[in-house]
């Protein structure tokens, strides 16, 4: 059995980046003499927090299973000196970190990171820069690109995320370190907790840009991400997918089917291992994806549900003993002991409620098949007539409803994060509400009469046309329980007109002229049992997750709400316009 160590714990140990700035950790590590690899998080949530301590990997427990575990205050944050601007300076102040951590008498010159969230861009990030002793990570919950899939989405500005984290988690959290650092004024945290109170105020404010509460140097960031919607330099910087190709350590990839950066943890774990820098890094890519939000991944107790669905007792993280998952990876890359044998991904079936190994994601022996969309012209509520079924559409009419910003579809659950209020719990959430209104499409199958697994990537393809020269498609996936008593959302997406083609420089669209659109619904696992109904929705607008499109084409932030135009929006579905969604089907 291997040896348990009691623990001593260093509090506030300097770590001096390169530029001379102050960053501030504590250590808990093996109280015995001798080296020990490390375990490092850098966070911008406070080292002294409980969830930094114990939530994505109990730094006692590992301590006392021989490894330095090092808790770092990322530079600009509570005990650490200098100005955070994220995501920036994560590369050079990671490699610092790292090298420190490796030099220090108690450690043997290997280490390794872990977290999740913004946590583990802090890992992709230093792993971007090569530091010689990173061996290994554990990035979870997190993306693979701060652009798409963190700050925009298919073109949309992630509203509710961007301004409730920088808010609340970024600025009132950290407003004495402004005090003290920045010289902002003590009664501005006050003005600031009132701010959070009425969050759902800021989400409404027009123009976006011109929202006036992170002003004056409290996160100019915010208002950068606005100016940059386009995938240009600035993002590029930062975009972990153009280092994949010189990242060189293995990676345990975790994320949830209902986590905001769902897309990012798959597309991580995809593309390192094709294109990762060594073989080893290729080889040693892990995959686990529960049933769960964000920061669902942290252990939590038996009985809270995923939004308002409970999957069971075996989806919860403590269960599956997360945290010995993450100290076995570490094990056998730090210290070479076990590994082998175990497939290299493990996700969680929804509808099954049960977790399943496969040896590599997507799944090779899924099938893409296309649904397609049909009516005869009332698709409008789940009283219209819309169907959906692996039938091509013929001459069929096209359905049309009124997008009208000032009253936007509500979000009601999927991927969100990071503040449970204003229209912003993440998870499953019943959506027969949400398809009572005029401006949501419904198309749903007949009752299945076998059970329907759909596990892996989902994509819709929508031929549409609009009043206006700039507007939204979004698109829904939902599983319908035996006589449409409750309709739960499996994922979702959007997409903006301007940019349909992605990563590539706005283009507004022609009123009246059809289009091809491609929306990611990045990806799920489900079992849709017999009986049920698989179901599409399509609407423009899911707010306030994004930003709502104003339909005049204008600069994206800029336009008030005086400027906001009805649009009436066009979906085909007929032998020339097949819209559809593809559903990699799972033979069973």
């Amino acid at each position: 059995m291997p040896r348990k160590y009691s623990v001593r714990f260093d509090s506030k140990l300097p770590i001096k980046l390169r530029d001379g700035t102050a960053t501030y950790a504590d250590v808990f590590r093996p109280s015995a003499r001798g080296q020990f690899p490390a375990l490092l998080t850098r966070t911008p949530y406070d080292r002294t927090g409980p969830f930094t301590r114990t939530g994505s990997l109990d730094s006692i427990r590992a301590a006392m299973n021989g490894y330095a575990v090092v808790l770092q205050d990322v530079r600009g944050r509570y005990a650490s000196d200098g100005e955070f601007s994220p995501f920036f300076q994560e590369i050079d102040d990671g490699y610092d970190s790292v090298e420190w951590v490796a030099s220090q008498p108690w450690c043997d010159g290997k280490v390794g990171m872990f977290g999740g969230s913004y946590v583990g861009a802090t890992q992709w990030l230093a792993a971007s820069s090569r530091p010689p002793s990173l061996k290994a990570i554990a990035p979870g919950i997190t993306a693979s690109d701060y652009h798409e899939g963190w700050t925009w989405q298919g073109g949309a500005f992630e509203l509710s995320f961007n301004l409730g984290w920088v808010l609340a988690h970024f600025t009132a959290a950290n407003y004495p370190h402004l005090v003290k650092h920045a010289g902002k004024p003590k009664s501005g945290l006050k003005k600031l907790l009132a701010e959070v109170d009425r969050m759902d105020e800021g989400f409404k404010f027009a123009p976006m840009k011109e929202w006036p509460v992170l002003k004056d140097g409290l996160a100019p960031y915010y208002y950068d991400w606005l100016d940059h919607p386009e995938y240009d330099a600035y993002w590029k910087k930062v975009s972990i997918e153009e280092y994949h190709p010189k990242i060189n350590v293995p990676a345990l990839n975790y994320g949830g089917w209902y986590d905001i950066f769902l897309g990012g943890t798959l597309r991580n774990y995809m593309r390192m291992s094709k294109v990762g820098a060594t073989p080893a890094a290729r080889k040693g890519q892990r995959l686990l994806i529960g049933p769960w939000v964000h920061p669902g991944a942290a252990p939590t107790f038996v009985g809270s549900p995923v939004g308002s669905h409970y999957f069971g007792a075996n989806s919860y993280s403590g269960m599956i003993d997360i945290h010995g998952i993450l100290l076995r990876h570490f094990d056998q890359h730090l210290k070479g002991v076990g590994g082998g044998g175990e497939k290299s991904v493990r996700i969680f079936v929804m509808g099954e409620n049960a977790w399943r190994y496969e040896d590599d994601w997507p799944l090779s022996r899924a099938k893409e098949t296309k649904f397609f969309l049909h009516s005869g012209g009332r698709a409008n509520t789940l009283e219209g007539d819309g169907t959906l079924s692996e039938d091509a559409p013929g001459a069929e009419p096209p359905d049309t409803f009124l997008y009208n910003p000032h009253n936007p579809v509500p979000t009601r659950g999927g991927g969100l994060c990071c503040f449970d209020s204003f229209g912003n719990q993440a998870g499953v959430f019943d959506q027969l509400p949400i398809e009572t209104r005029p401006d949501v499409l419904v198309y749903s199958t007949p009752e299945l009469r076998r059970d329907v697994e759909v596990t892996g990537p989902i994509t819709v393809k929508l031929y549409a046309a609009s009043s206006a020269r700039d507007t939204d498609f979004t698109a829904k996936l939902v599983d319908v329980a035996p006589g449409d008593c409750s309709a739960i959302n499996l994922t979702d997406g959007i997409i903006r007109a301007r940019y349909r083609k992605l990563r590539s420089p706005a283009q507004l669209i022609e009123p009246g002229k059809v289009y091809e659109y491609t929306i990611d619904l990045w990806a799920t696992s489900n079992v849709f049992k017999k009986g049920h109904k698989i179901r599409v929705e399509i609407s423009s607008s899911n707010f306030p997750r994004f930003d709502r499109n104003p339909n005049t084409g204008n600069p994206i932030g800029e336009d008030g709400l005086e400027a906001f135009k009805t649009a009436t929006q066009t979906i085909l579905h007929d032998d020339k316009h097949q819209s559809h969604i593809v559903l990699p089907v799972v033979p069973r």
